[in-house]
């Protein structure tokens, strides 16, 4: 079963390294898609991973069907999406990876509310989970 890891990233070459290096023990390729950085990024994802780079900042969105799309093209049997800057622990990976081998086509994963996260992004996922019904029952 060849995993890949898809890693949408601009601007985290604090990060990034650290999250590779992790991301690396759970999958067979990782697909980094730079978008757009000013800073090291692409350096550093180099040395782990194959890395599409887009002129421009494109967005979360395009570059993670961008690394999708490459992934396909390897014959990934299996894709996990991952942020670059830690927010998404690598360690999860196996988890993901066991519930596709019981036969689940997709598996998805949500951050408690209480963990650290930028407010715009806590506001943005409350947003996109009241246009798509994603509600947690857990406290």
């Amino acid at each position: 079963m060849k995993i890949f890891a898809v890693m949408p990233a601009w601007n985290e070459e604090q990060t990034i390294e650290e999250v590779l290096k992790k991301t690396k023990k759970h999958v067979n390729e990782i697909i980094v898609v730079n978008d757009g950085s000013t800073d090291n990024t692409a350096k550093i994802a180099k040395k782990y991973a194959t890395v599409i780079n887009n002129p421009v900042n494109l967005g979360a969105g395009m570059s993670t069907l961008r690394g999708i799309f490459k992934a396909l093209e390897d014959n990934a049997d299996v894709i996990i999406l991952i942020d670059s800057d830690g927010q998404h622990p690598p360690e999860a990976i196996p988890k993901f990876v066991e519930k596709i081998k019981e036969g689940y086509e997709f598996v998805f994963a949500f951050r408690e509310s209480r963990k650290q996260m930028p407010f715009v992004k806590k506001f943005g996922n409350l947003f996109s989970d009241s246009q798509t019904g994603c509600f947690s029952t857990q406290n």
